[in-house]
């Protein structure tokens, strides 16, 4: 055998040198402090953990990224392969079923060719959000999208509406609340009725900008009896004078209702390219937020909205109908 060196075999001393250095990085990584060891390796296996129930703003984010890379012409695998992960990865963050740190989705909006700064930082804000909101008390309890409207409501910059057959929930009474709720059919229980009054009476507490443009038939139609008819009309009277709501009335005698033929939400997000359009669905709520569509829905909502009475013309209409009652 040929030595090399002070009496120690070539191949005796390379396995002795790995070793050592094997020893050396494990003593340095012991001597870091906690603040110094891979905070973001730890940020980036936290994302990766796999949800079971994506929200629906984390099924947005997913949506987004998605659109991103296919935008870009490429395939989940030769995304992977630039991020270095396994294609698994990228399906599970494009279909909201492990999170993504901001790292990566920087990487990734770097590797897609994306330059909108403004538009990633949405992102990143979006995925980066830890915030545990007052709707999850009701997890479990109510219909995942309630839940989910909640959350879109709770991060929106303004809110719009469009109401044909009842006054928006956001402007209900508990009363008027309560008979819409009464009238479910299968019947709900006293402790669901309980729950869905509880819930919507908290998305009540908003600050952003809301419009609402409501029908009259909304108006007429009593849910309730005559009293919580008359209290509806009063809160709502009550409510448009707030610095934060607007309150439009299409009266059934004016011209150009063709376009407000069904009820919609209009969310608006940091970004007009994250808004989102919420439609009522036979088993909840479906959330709509391709970019055709919400032109569509823009358009819509200015059509409705010019087709409305004014806010003061609106406030004396409903005045009208209240003294009716």
């Amino acid at each position: 055998m040929r030595f090399r060196g002070p009496g120690i075999p070539q191949r005796v001393r390379r396995v002795t040198d790995g070793r050592s250095k094997s020893r050396d990085a494990a003593s340095w990584s012991r001597n870091l402090t906690p603040n110094e060891s891979r905070p973001q390796a730890r940020e980036e296996n936290q994302s990766m953990v796999k949800r079971r129930e994506p929200t629906a703003r984390q099924m947005r984010l997913a949506t987004e990224l998605r659109r991103l890379r296919e935008a870009a012409g490429l395939s989940s695998r030769q995304a992977a392969g630039l991020l270095g992960v396994s294609p698994t990865q990228i399906t599970h963050i494009e279909s909201a079923l492990a999170g993504v740190s901001e790292q990566r989705l920087r990487r990734l909006a770097s590797h897609y060719a994306c330059t909108d700064a403004e538009f990633i930082d949405a992102l990143v804000a979006m995925a980066t959000d830890r915030t545990r909101g007052w709707w999850e008390e009701y997890r479990g309890l109510l219909p995942t999208s309630f839940l989910d409207l909640s959350e879109l409501e709770h991060h929106a910059r303004f809110l719009r509406h469009v109401a044909i057959l009842y006054v928006p929930g956001l402007l209900q009474t508990e009363a008027y609340m309560r008979a819409v709720f009464s009238s479910r059919l299968p019947e709900l229980t006293d402790e669901e009725l309980e729950l869905r009054i509880q819930h919507r009476k908290a998305r009540q507490r908003f600050t952003v900008p809301y419009e609402a443009v409501i029908h009259e038939a909304a108006l007429r139609i009593r849910v309730g009896d005559r009293v919580a008819s008359r209290a509806q009309l009063t809160r709502l009277l009550e409510l448009s004078e707030a610095d934060h709501i607007t309150v439009r009335v299409i009266p059934f005698d004016l011209d150009g209702f063709a376009s407000a033929s069904s009820t919609m939400t209009y969310v608006g997000g940091p970004l007009p390219k994250l808004d989102t359009v919420v439609r009522d669905a036979p088993h909840g709520s479906a959330f709509i937020d391709s970019e055709a569509q919400l032109n569509i829905y823009r358009t819509s909502f200015r059509k409705v909205e010019a087709a409305s009475l004014n806010p003061e013309q609106s406030r004396d209409f409903i005045h009208r109908l209240a003294k009716e009652l």
